[in-house]
């Protein structure tokens, strides 16, 4: 049994949500989403949450239960707060600074990487060396911060690279004579 979809989806001040079928559209401060469940859960608006509940016992309708659950929280928590990802850069001569909607990248390569920003995210550059990612979509924003990552990965010898802000890399010791 779901622990996670036996919650209900509480709708914070200012959010509101519409079903159809089995669409739901939330619509908040930040903007509107909208997310369609699979026929083996139901979504039941009542008194400003969401509830989910699974269509049987089937191992299927309990797992889309959990996740439909997290799906339409993600929907609420992005158009009310929304998400954000933060990068941190090191290394000497790395560094990163928007250029109109362009990130640029000087990551030691011998040209300049130019990520261009996509539709639904907002990319800053507040220093040199810490980059912003935010927008109401979870996944959006994690794909875009990894792909901005991909570029100079944190390496273990000298932890050089993009890393999210916090994240430890494991060093090591290099070679001995």
């Amino acid at each position: 049994m779901s622990r996670i979809g036996k919650k209900p989806v509480v709708l914070p001040k200012g959010v509101t949500a519409e079903i159809k079928g089995q669409t739901i559209e939330v619509k908040g401060p930040k903007g509107t989403r909208s997310f369609t469940a699979t026929d083996d859960v139901d979504l039941v608006l009542d008194e400003g949450a969401v509830a989910v509940k699974p269509r049987g016992t089937s191992k299927r309708a309990r797992q889309q239960w959990g996740l439909t659950r997290s799906m339409v929280e993600n929907l609420t928590v992005g158009v009310s707060e929304g998400f954000k990802k933060e990068l941190e850069i090191q290394g000497v001569g790395y560094r990163a600074t928007m250029q109109g909607k362009t990130l640029k990248l000087a990551l030691g390569y011998s040209h300049d990487v130019n990520f261009e920003t996509p539709d639904g995210v907002t990319i800053t550059a507040p220093k040199q060396t810490e980059i912003v990612v935010e927008g109401i979509d979870q996944q959006l924003v994690g794909q875009v911060a990894a792909n901005i990552r991909e570029w100079r990965r944190p390496e273990p010898y000298k932890g050089k690279g993009i890393r999210y802000k916090g994240e430890f890399v494991f060093r090591k010791e290099g070679k001995k004579k």
